[in-house]
């Protein structure tokens, strides 16, 4: 049986270059961007898979998460060592994409040697997130002038929803990069606003050798256009639909790189709309305060 990951995939593939080309352009803001506080009239209905079903049951078992996650206290450390572990499972190429865009079929692929793009850690590491019951979506990132630049115009991470700390967080398993402001996790939105003020409490965890200067000076430029798709079930035939988050006052794009459409695009200026809450999609179970280990809630 073919899984589908994520929704729209089809669409939200071109939104990456196939280029690892890296970001040589001025940042596309040097101050925060702005967006609207306020919901949306019309909230967007994001659809999110429990742990129990069962590609996702089989994806846990196949590659023994609950064992790489042991001795994780907290969400974000299952989160951090989850994204190590997704980044070391290929070495990155800007040229390759995965023959099917589910993460057991990206790591069968990984596991005969071959490698990947940005979008296939985003794809993986929100696969294994939700498997171990922390809701996750891959959220796709681009430059303010993503609409005529050739290549090079997108990059995709992960935003995971910390349950003990009741946030959006990001990830970028590519560069097993986690960004932290003040010692704590921060969403694609805080980032930006982060690096436009230049905050000096910026950094990132990493077990890896990236260094969080370089990082930062690469991913600025991306952090203009923000989306995600909205049916992010595994196992399931969905439906090419997504939200963008588009800043007050910012065109909305209807191409990438020039040749590619996007469709099925909703835009909103909203962050509260473009940040749903679990207890929405799945019952109530994403708000649950975590047990710790020695039987102690959080």
């Amino acid at each position: 049986m073919i899984y589908k990951a994520i929704a729209g995939f089809a669409l939200f593939a071109a939104l990456v270059s196939p280029y690892a080309a890296p970001a040589q352009h001025k940042a596309a803001a040097e101050k925060p961007l702005e967006f609207a506080l306020a919901p949306d009239d019309t909230p967007c209905t994001f659809q999110f898979s429990a742990s129990d079903e069962a590609y996702l049951v089989t994806l846990r078992e196949n590659y023994a998460l609950n064992d790489i996650i042991a001795g994780s206290p907290t969400d974000f450390d299952k989160a951090r060592t989850l994204c190590t572990w997704v980044h070391n499972r290929w070495v990155h190429d800007g040229h390759v994409r995965a023959k099917k865009p589910d993460p057991l079929s990206i790591l069968k692929e990984a596991d005969m040697g071959s490698n990947f793009q940005c979008i296939e850690y985003s794809i993986v590491l929100s696969g294994v997130l939700t498997a171990v019951g922390i809701p996750a979506r891959a959220v796709y990132l681009k430059t303010a002038d993503s609409e005529t630049r050739r290549e090079g115009a997108g990059h995709a991470v992960t935003e995971v929803w910390l349950r003990d700390q009741q946030k959006w967080a990001m990830l970028d398993g590519q560069w097993d990069a986690v960004p932290l402001l003040n010692n704590e996790p921060v969403n694609v939105i805080e980032l930006q606003k982060a690096l436009a003020t230049n905050s000096p409490d910026l950094r990132i965890e990493t077990a890896s050798n990236t260094r969080a200067k370089a990082y930062f000076n690469w991913i600025s430029p991306y952090l203009y256009y923000f989306d995600t798709v909205l049916d992010n079930r595994f196992g399931v035939k969905t439906q090419p639909s997504g939200v963008m988050l588009v800043p007050m006052g910012a065109k909305c794009p209807t191409v990438f790189q020039r040749d590619t459409p996007i469709r099925r695009m909703r835009y909103t200026n909203s962050v509260a709309t473009f940040y749903p809450r679990p207890l929405e999609f799945l019952g109530g179970e994403a708000n649950k305060p975590m047990a710790a280990e020695d039987g102690q809630a959080n």
